[in-house]
């Protein structure tokens, strides 16, 4: 039987089973105070993620001037250099 016959026709959807992050870029973390602890439910009390079921991504948009303690899912090498210039620390959630 020719291989087109064998494989279906409708297609597989990866919906289900992708990663999504919501992504919060570094100019939107200024708003937390001096010295702070920026965790996952610190960014859904602020606002600035919309669903707690994604994983978060920091992004190096924006300048940083607060030294801040960030958790999160992934950083991006700009965010991670940012925030580490500043004496702030980039933590990674597994």
């Amino acid at each position: 039987m020719p291989l087109f016959r064998r494989i279906s026709k409708r297609g597989f959807s990866n919906f289900d089973f992708e990663t999504r992050y919501s992504v919060v870029n570094l100019w939107q973390l200024d708003m937390f105070d001096d010295g702070s602890n920026v965790g996952i439910e610190q960014l859904i009390a602020a606002g600035l993620v919309a669903n707690a079921k994604n994983r978060i991504k920091i992004l190096g948009d924006g300048e940083l001037t607060k030294k801040l303690t960030v958790t999160a899912h992934k950083f991006s090498k700009s965010a991670q250099q940012k925030i580490t210039d500043i004496g702030g620390s980039a933590k990674v959630v597994a």
